[in-house]
């Protein structure tokens, strides 16, 4: 059996081993494809700190932000635009609902499926072993939507599509019309952060703050459309954030809070918002218990939450790289390039905050 190389993780929060792994045969409607490029996300940091809380299987290769090209396919396939896949495509690929729980089909919920194949977590002592973005093949099961990449987005932005930017394209849905009056407020400026700036302020928000750190992240979002930011490494005290949103809204808070650093921050980004405003959260981990004050629920916010994305989320999240990059410098989001032997420092650069978003070039 044909074997390749991938960064592997075999025990939490140690340095990765180079492994060889099977490269499976392929399901009928599964795809193979070479990674052109994997960046790394915080869901895979916290992944490797968090043996306990999280669902990963040891050993398993990390990665769930990829794109590639395809090498082989067992049969047809098919893009979301319902294109006929061939080697030499460029895509990325939604995680692989199982088509048919309560979830998929009465709740209309796929990202929920208890039985989906998330990329990332998943074990390489079993078929079919490269689901994982480290690695220099990955393998794309047949219920996965596949999305073909724009050739003018280069694979560095085009792996980011294929998770910080298609959650938030998530959150926006979920939110609804954003009109042109509303502030938004943008709690974390990591990718996730910067890229909901980018979207509301593209989608026509009065002003767009963020509040985040370092100052170099902060810097990218100003490029990228924020009105102003406000420094945590400057503003530690929550009661002087809360006061910097309400001088810029006439008192009131924002029309619409986007929690893009971790639950923790859920109860100030609740403080932050309007009453009768919006409220969506999509950053996890940093806490398993919220204690949300009981007036919270007197004032009429709307609460969302997001997890993951469907085929449609990566598609339009490919479409704002190829439509507004002569507008946006979305290159500044990548901050270091590392080989598939560095992957250990680029997480490691990921938890002191010295990337925004690293490039795996396996």
């Amino acid at each position: 059996m044909a074997e390749v190389r991938a960064a592997v993780i075999t025990a939490f929060g140690q340095p990765l081993e180079i492994r060889s792994v099977p490269v499976p045969d392929l399901e009928e409607g599964a795809a193979l494809m070479r990674v052109d490029a994997a960046t790394l996300c915080g869901t895979d940091v916290h992944f490797w700190h968090a043996a306990e809380s999280v669902s990963a299987m040891l050993p398993y290769i990390p990665g769930h932000e990829t794109t590639g090209t395809l090498v082989e396919l067992n049969g047809q396939r098919f893009d979301v635009l319902g294109r006929r896949l061939q080697p030499g495509d460029r895509v990325i690929a939604a995680y692989a609902f199982c088509g048919h729980c309560f979830y998929c089909t009465i709740a209309g919920e796929p990202t929920l499926c208890r039985q989906s194949i998330r990329f990332g977590r998943q074990p390489i002592t079993r078929a079919p072993y490269l689901l994982g973005g480290c690695a220099e093949l990955h393998y794309l099961p047949p219920a996965c939507e596949v999305v073909s990449v724009p050739d003018s987005v280069a694979a560095p932005l085009a792996a980011s599509a294929a998770c910080a930017l298609r959650t938030v394209m998530h959150g926006f849905e979920r939110l609804g019309p954003l009109a042109s009056h509303e502030t938004v407020v943008v709690q974390g400026a990591g990718p996730v952060g910067l890229y909901a700036a980018a979207v509301a302020a593209d989608r026509g928000a009065r002003q767009v703050l963020v509040i985040g750190a370092p100052a170099k992240r902060l810097s990218v979002a100003t490029a990228w459309g924020a009105s102003d930011v406000l420094d945590l490494d400057v503003v530690s005290d929550a009661a002087d954030r809360r006061a910097w949103v309400m001088d810029r809204t006439d008192g009131r808070g924002a029309d619409v809070v986007f929690q893009c650093a971790s639950l923790a921050a859920v109860p100030e980004g609740l403080e932050l918002t309007r009453s009768g405003g919006r409220f969506v959260s999509i950053g996890g981990g940093g806490s398993k218990e919220l204690r949300i004050p009981a007036a919270a629920w007197g004032r009429l916010i709307d609460i969302k939450s997001v997890v993951a994305a469907e085929g449609r989320h990566f598609f339009q999240a490919l479409d704002f790289l190829a439509t507004r990059q002569q507008r946006i410098p979305f290159e500044r989001l990548i901050t270091g390039t590392y080989r598939l032997e560095q992957t250990t420092e680029a997480l490691q650069a990921m938890v002191e905050m010295r990337e925004v978003k690293p490039l795996i070039i396996p």
